[in-house]
């Protein structure tokens, strides 16, 4: 039997309490769950790593919106950060973003904006925590390749033909052959193409200029 998903965890971060029990009720109602701080110093104390988005006050008592946000970045959290800005307070949002924030809203703003906007949060953390785990599992499969395995395999992607690869290494060219076809299959690439990709995710070419 499979255990049922889990629904995906909002911390509220704002010092209005009437804002912060709102933006609860709202978010509980569309099948999220939230946890409200009335300020940045309780939710960076309460592992912010557990959250998958994070709806943060720019202006409050304390800790501002955006040292909280420096925090998480110095831990490297990487729960998507909203924030939820006043009239004012747009350019303290864009410096937000320019810090990665993944969007701000202003206040006041509508019901459907706001679920929105953590929806589409939700979505793109979705996404960068499959390509991490996907990262995080070539890295393991490139690691237990052959170091010989390993040095062909980056030739390759870097364009060298297997002819120029035998003799900058001094072996055959049909050990340079065994070799990357090992370390392809090994790596699940199947062709050119995907080698080189996965080089570039790993940091082990460069990507071409755009």
């Amino acid at each position: 039997m499979t255990e049922p998903t889990r629904a995906p965890r909002i911390a509220v971060v704002d010092d209005d309490e009437a804002l912060r029990d709102s933006l609860a009720w709202l978010l509980d109602s569309v099948g999220l769950a939230t946890r409200a701080f009335a300020d940045g110093e309780a939710f960076l104390a309460a592992d912010p790593a557990s959250f998958d988005a994070v709806l943060l006050d720019v202006r409050m008592p304390g800790l501002s919106g955006l040292q909280v946000q420096q925090r998480l970045l110095e831990r490297g959290d990487s729960a998507p950060v909203i924030f939820m800005t006043g009239h004012g307070d747009v350019p303290m949002a864009v410096a937000a973003l320019k810090a990665g924030a993944f969007d701000f809203i202003e206040k006041p703003f509508n019901q459907q904006q706001l679920i929105d906007a953590v929806q589409q949060a939700l979505a793109e953390y979705r996404r960068q925590r499959a390509v991490s785990e996907r990262i995080d599992t070539l890295r393991a499969r490139y690691d237990a390749l052959r170091p010989k395995e390993r040095q062909i395999l980056v030739l390759v992607a870097e364009g060298l033909t297997s002819r120029e690869i035998a003799e900058r290494l001094d072996v055959s060219a049909k050990t340079v052959e065994i070799y990357r076809l090992r370390g392809m299959k090994a790596l699940g690439a199947g062709n050119l193409a995907e080698l080189v990709r996965f080089c570039v995710a790993l940091g082990l070419v460069e990507p071409l200029p755009k």
